[in-house]
């Protein structure tokens, strides 16, 4: 992604962010305005479950509770982004659900490799049908899925570092090493500086 692209992508993201805040503070109000919320980030913290629970039911379960805790936490809501505390809600919520669930297999996680033009996302999503990727993000440790996950979800960095109780530089340095070791894996080259550097 060149400079002016991501300088537009980043003009984008402060907007939405903006539109979000009206949002919650219109909500706070009278909760009938949380619908443009809901309708916002539904597919994202589904997916973001799915991925997690691997079962559409309790995917489902997830995100009705997820918004539900939402909902009921917005005269107390007071966090950076609307995004980040709605993940943070998502990810204990699954967490709960995951505790509750008699144990079987590890979470398989879903996470992205940073591939030249393309962004990590972008790279992943082409390849999340590779069942030999499923496989290589289990030798990961739970908090570089973690992250992974979340990422995959759409959270930047200091997103990820709100959900998660992290440093912005430990969520870095633990996506970096997870690309790492999946590229290595992989055959492919090593993820560059620049690369690490850049929170997409």
């Amino acid at each position: 992604m060149g400079a002016g692209a991501l300088t537009r992508e980043m003009g984008h993201e402060e907007q939405a962010e903006s539109l979000d805040e009206l949002h919650v503070r219109a909500a706070q109000r009278d909760p009938a305005a949380f619908a443009p919320l809901y309708t916002a980030y539904f597919r994202p913290v589904y997916g973001y479950c799915a991925r997690l629970l691997r079962d559409p039911q309790a995917a489902a379960d997830a995100t009705s509770e997820t918004f539900a805790r939402a909902l009921k936490g917005l005269p107390r809501y007071r966090a950076r982004t609307f995004r980040g505390w709605l993940f943070t809600i998502a990810h204990n919520v699954v967490v709960d659900q995951t505790r509750r669930r008699r144990p079987t297999t590890p979470i398989d996680a879903i996470g992205e490799l940073a591939d030249g033009a393309v962004s990590p996302e972008e790279w992943f999503l082409a390849r999340e049908g590779d069942i030999r990727v499923a496989r290589l993000l289990r030798s990961l440790s739970e908090r570089q899925r973690q992250v992974m996950e979340l990422r995959v979800a759409g959270l930047r960095s200091a997103e990820i570092a709100e959900v998660l109780g992290m440093q912005v530089g430990a969520v870095r340095t633990a996506q970096f090493r997870a690309l790492q070791q999946l590229r290595r894996m992989l055959g492919g080259d090593a993820i560059s500086q620049e690369q690490r550097d850049v929170d997409l």
